[in-house]
């Protein structure tokens, strides 16, 4: 169902709407008419409250998990609140300190990224995550060691002097002859590139027939890239901190949500795939319940923002994972504010990259 936009509804809708949002994120229990008459700005009885309450569920925006307990809000209500009502509250001074001073009390990227995602897991009461690829060297060059007739060795050398090996299956018996000439064909186009540039360079002149390869070599170094494609895949290091926060005692009365949910931040390889959504955004990404499939079954919330380094090149993702209920105003400035620390602590004198 598409989110209404805000326009059809009347003041008076938007004002209740906007109340019982507040009051679900507040506490996780659905609000009733008389809690709402009981508040200040709602000059109504309950029952044009209820009448009110009926035609948001019926626009899909507010939903009743029982008869007569009230009502909260959608995924789809959730998504109209974020985008249109909500109004985002800066961190404060004692948040952003405890933000900055766990990301400086370590030496390396991996401990500031360890302590990004416990201060937002301690501040937002939820789940702390921070993805990073792992160290992506400049190359310098590539080779193919015979291992046999039908296997080989590539041997992979970054700038930085690592060495990196994985044996592939050749296509038939290759004489040294092509395995030095793919081997040199990569390295004149590898060399000063990152792993993923030179992947995109040498596909994107095999697939055009620019290669100059006869058919083996352009096969061996087909083979030689799927298996470092592969590696790369695996590449990104996730750091998870704060699962513990999500059994407080609104998530206790729906245990078997929070069971999925906690099954679900087992699945590294998942939650990569989630935050990596957020890699190309120019700003910080929410992903609402059903919006994703992976939290779709626990019905979840993700908020996600890209890190910089100070040249502008996205290096990660940090975010917060917790339940559709997040306090989406406060959490949303400070993980802003966390990917923005992340960022300037790149460049800094004292800390090493990955």
């Amino acid at each position: 169902m598409p989110t209404p936009p805000l326009s059809e509804l009347t003041t008076r809708a938007r004002d209740i709407f906007r109340l019982v949002v507040e009051g679900y994120i507040a506490d996780g229990q659905p609000v009733g008419s008389k809690t709402l008459a009981g508040r200040g700005g709602v000059n109504l009885s309950p029952a044009s409250i209820r009448s009110v309450l009926q035609e948001l569920q019926d626009a899909g925006l507010l939903a009743a998990p029982h008869t007569s307990a009230g009502r909260m809000p959608t995924d789809i209500g959730l998504r109209l609140f974020v985008d249109g009502i909500m109004q985002a509250a800066e961190p404060s001074a004692a948040e952003r300190m405890q933000i900055e001073r766990g990301l400086a009390s370590g030496g390396t990227i991996e401990a500031a990224i360890a302590a990004a995602s416990s201060a937002l897991s301690e501040l937002s009461a939820a789940a702390g995550v921070v993805m990073v690829p792992r160290r992506e060297p400049r190359l310098q060059q590539i080779s193919f060691v015979p291992l046999g007739p039908l296997r080989a060795l590539a041997v992979l050398v970054a700038e930085d002097g690592g060495v990196e090996n994985r044996v592939i299956d050749l296509p038939g018996a290759l004489d040294p002859a092509t395995l030095e000439q793919a081997g040199n064909y990569l390295t004149a186009r590898l060399s000063g590139r990152t792993l993923a540039e030179a992947i995109h360079v040498v596909r994107s002149e095999i697939d055009g027939g620019r290669s100059a390869l006869d058919a083996a070599s352009a096969d061996l170094v087909q083979r030689g890239l799927a298996v470092w494609s592969v590696d790369a895949a695996a590449r990104p290091v996730l750091v998870v901190r704060g699962q513990a926060n999500l059994l407080d005692e609104a998530a206790l009365q729906d245990i078997e949500r929070v069971r999925q949910l906690l099954d679900e931040l087992e699945n590294a390889e998942a939650i990569a795939g989630v935050l990596d959504a957020a890699r190309l955004a120019q700003a910080t990404r929410i992903f609402i319940g059903s919006e994703n499939r992976l939290f779709s079954l626990s019905g979840s919330a993700v908020i996600a923002s890209p890190w910089r380094d100070m040249d502008g090149r996205v290096v990660g993702v940090v975010g917060v994972i917790g339940p559709t209920r997040l306090n989406y105003a406060r959490v949303v400035p400070m993980v802003d504010f966390t990917a923005q620390s992340l960022g300037k602590l790149i460049g800094q004198d004292g800390f090493s990259r990955i």
